[in-house]
């Protein structure tokens, strides 16, 4: 393990030794792989650490004395919290790139859509599903996009810190791009009413359940609790749920051949977003001082939050009823997100 500054109490040229001292290169950490990606050069150690190298400790600290970051924003423990790399590699470049790109395809197919008539042909229940139940999860995803982004700002490092942030990202585009469509398609379907959404979240009692499960995890002061509550809990057994076992399914059999594209961004966007959390939550699974205790502690998290997604899950299943045509049944549907949860669970080695 090569010296840091504050090991040797200087920050004067040649006081420590780094992974590239002899080197002009000027990068104070090991990579992963035998070289440095583009990401791990613009993210890793940007964020400051007195135990690597700020030997003056904080250079601006709160009020009562607390630095900028604390590890106990968490009651996760880690013998090295800059081990962490997401499996995406996203940064602030490639993740503008994506997001514009992904808008892109968003606005076309609803653009294409809308030009050759395709709102008129959706079947009359099918109409009213989008405007209640998918105006409604628009409030899901927003509520767990402002959670991520209240969970970035604790996060240790820049690595965990841009892999949350991403995901915030998406889930605040994602209910953007959901409120944008119904209000275009609503400009060519008769009677169109924009506000069944948000009536349904407030007070329908089919997502009341979903209700309490976002807001109790927008109430978690944790924020590795949040990030672990929303990718490794509530998205298999909500979140894809609803966007894959119903919406994605049920769509064209209905007549709508523009919902499922407009959705599937938001499956895509998941599967990186729960790449990164298992790879950071399997570190500290596996840590090599702090393992039994964040094992125990990830146990606690899933007793608290899998049965709130349980429940939410179970609200829902009067939405499968309702379309004319029902190509997939609810209990199919949980049945795929059962066996999701515990294929997530078992690549963390942890108990359901």
């Amino acid at each position: 393990m090569p010296a840091v500054s504050s090991s040797v109490g200087s920050g004067a040229a040649g006081a420590a030794i780094f992974a590239d001292s002899d080197s002009r290169k000027y990068r104070y950490f090991d990579p992963r792989g035998q070289r440095a990606t583009h990401y791990e050069d613009v993210t890793v150690d940007v964020q400051p650490d007195p135990e690597r190298y700020l030997i003056q400790n904080w250079i601006i600290n709160f009020a009562d004395g607390r630095g900028a970051y604390m590890k106990d924003y968490t009651h996760a423990r880690s013998s090295n919290w800059h081990a962490f790399r997401a499996p995406d590699q996203e940064w602030e470049r490639t993740h503008y790139q994506r997001q514009s790109k992904i808008e892109t395809m968003v606005q076309s197919v609803i653009a294409n859509g809308r030009k050759s008539g395709a709102p008129k042909s959706f079947d009359k229940a099918w109409i009213k599903i989008l405007q209640t139940h998918l105006g409604a999860w628009k409030h899901a995803e927003f509520g767990l996009g402002t959670s991520l982004m209240q969970a970035q700002r604790y996060g240790y490092t820049q690595m965990i810190n841009n892999a949350t942030l991403t995901n915030s990202s998406y889930k605040l585009r994602l209910a953007q791009d959901i409120t944008l469509y119904l209000a275009e398609i609503g400009m060519d379907i008769p009677g169109w009413n924009d506000e069944l959404g948000k009536k349904a979240w407030l007070e329908d009692g089919v997502w009341q359940g979903t209700r309490e499960a976002v807001e109790t995890i927008m109430g978690t002061a944790d924020y590795l609790e949040q990030y672990f509550a929303i990718n490794i809990v509530f998205e298999p057994l909500v979140g894809e749920l609803f966007r894959s076992g119903f919406l994605m399914q049920a769509a064209a059999a209905n007549h709508d051949f523009i919902t499922p594209p407009v959705i599937s961004a938001a499956e895509a966007d998941y599967e990186r977003n729960l790449a990164n959390t298992i790879d950071l939550m399997y570190l500290l699974a596996h840590d090599e001082k702090y393992a039994a205790d964040n094992q125990k502690l990830f146990t606690s998290w899933l007793k608290k939050h899998r049965p709130l997604a349980e429940k939410a899950a179970k609200g829902l299943q009067p939405i499968w009823s309702q379309p004319h045509s029902k190509p997939v049944s609810f209990e199919d549907a949980q049945a795929r997100s059962q066996e999701r949860i515990g294929q997530i669970l078992g690549e963390l080695g942890l108990q359901g």
